[in-house]
């Protein structure tokens, strides 16, 4: 059985890719800072902060995979502009620090680097859908540090160590922080419904259009990907997830509120708004298409439903 390490294993996606991976026949050791919550359901669980070099090359020592992906980042924008220095310590020194164990301990391991849409940044603004040979051009800490971390990897590809870099765009779905748009959405109307909230819903920039998808389907993308390390074919170390079409923001809120008979109004909060937001981001994914047969197969209707009902939940 495949010994697969995955950082930021407490994560949003962390959490749904590790039952997604076990089920595709992966031995899953879940790597994190934080101590996993009840029910986490990897196979072997260890503690490491990535921006410890020593403890994490002792961990992937100790782990012994022959796959990885790398998860673990500091992806809230917002908190990127508020602590740079952080952002770059975690995603760009311990992604520096995650290869140098690999190469040490796991040189045959294939990995699998998740870095962000958001590295394509100003380039959003020809309004064409961006591919990976569009020149990346971030506008935020967060995306300076994904592109950072790339090249790094790039380097190690370079040097023979095996693996891809997935450039997935938007994914939303249950359990995911309300410090992202569309939980916040969907956790303030839970909170308004359950009388807990004024039946305001506070946005930001409503006109942003963005290319939405399932965690699921991005979670598919992955173990789609992971599948490349068996394969005797050329493929692009550089690859979209995306669903090729973009939406308002608007347009997803409208959605949610449709899926809630209480009687809510919409007000803009300044705070919500972003400094370097870009009108709209979509992306082509025909290399992932291509390369291993990816395509979304989850409609917004159901994600957005499950994300309300998550919230409902919780509330």
């Amino acid at each position: 059985m495949p010994r697969l390490l995955l950082t930021g294993a407490n994560g949003f996606v962390g959490k749904i890719l590790t039952q997604r991976l076990r089920d595709a026949g992966y031995h899953v050791i879940a790597l994190s800072s934080s101590e996993p919550q009840p029910g986490h359901g990897a196979d072997e669980h260890l503690g490491c902060d990535i921006r410890d070099a020593q403890a994490l090359a002792q961990a992937v020592a100790q782990a012994r995979p022959s796959h990885v992906v790398h998860l673990a980042a500091v992806s809230h924008v917002p908190t990127s502009f508020m602590d740079p220095l952080g952002t770059w310590q975690t995603n760009v020194m311990g992604s520096m620090h995650l290869l140098e164990a690999i190469r040490l301990h796991a040189p045959q391991a294939f990995v699998l680097f998740s870095s962000s849409s958001e590295v394509y940044g100003a380039a959003f603004k020809s309004g064409q859908a961006v591919d990976e040979h569009t020149l990346c051009q971030p506008l935020n800490p967060y995306a300076a540090s994904k592109v950072a971390a790339e090249s790094a990897f790039a380097e190690y590809f370079r040097q023979g160590i095996k693996g891809v870099i997935a450039r997935p765009f938007n994914h939303i779905g249950a359990q995911q922080s309300p410090d992202f748009v569309t939980a916040s959405f969907a956790r303030q109307i839970a909170l308004i419904e359950a009388g807990q909230q004024e039946p305001v819903l506070k946005v930001g920039n409503l006109e942003a259009a963005r290319d939405f998808l399932d965690v699921q389907d991005v979670c598919s993308a992955y173990i789609e990907l992971l599948k490349l390390a068996d394969s005797d074919k050329d493929y692009p170390r550089r690859i979209n997830i995306a669903s090729g079409r973009s939406l308002k923001i608007s347009q997803v809120l409208e959605q949610l509120l449709a899926l809630s008979k209480a009687d809510i109004q919409v007000a803009q909060d300044p705070e919500r708004l972003r400094p370097s937001d870009i009108p709209m981001a979509v992306g082509n994914s025909t290399a992932l298409t291509q390369s291993t047969g990816w395509q979304p197969q989850i409609p917004l209707q159901q994600t957005l439903q499950e994300l309300l009902d998550y919230w409902r939940a919780q509330v």
